[in-house]
């Protein structure tokens, strides 16, 4: 809920966390790995992209995670 609506209650600060973190996996997956130009033929096809681009998200994250640094910042995991 936004504070301005009717039945507006305070959220759980660890579900604020959790939903902020997956709204940033989706725009990045979004903006830096266009999940949604894929040019896929068929349905085979459309989910081994979809798993190619998640599974790269996962790894530049994991590397981030092995040097220390914010696991959310993808773009530059390598440099």
């Amino acid at each position: 809920y936004r504070t301005n609506q009717k039945e507006w209650k305070p959220t759980f600060p660890a579900f604020a966390k959790a939903r902020k973190r997956i709204e940033t996996l989706f725009s990045q997956l979004c903006d830096q790995f266009m999940i949604i130009r894929n040019y896929a033929k068929d349905t085979d096809g459309l989910f081994t992209r979809i798993v190619g681009k998640i599974s790269a998200l996962t790894i530049l994250q994991y590397i981030n995670y092995k040097n220390e640094k914010p696991i959310g910042r993808v773009k530059y995991a390598l440099i």
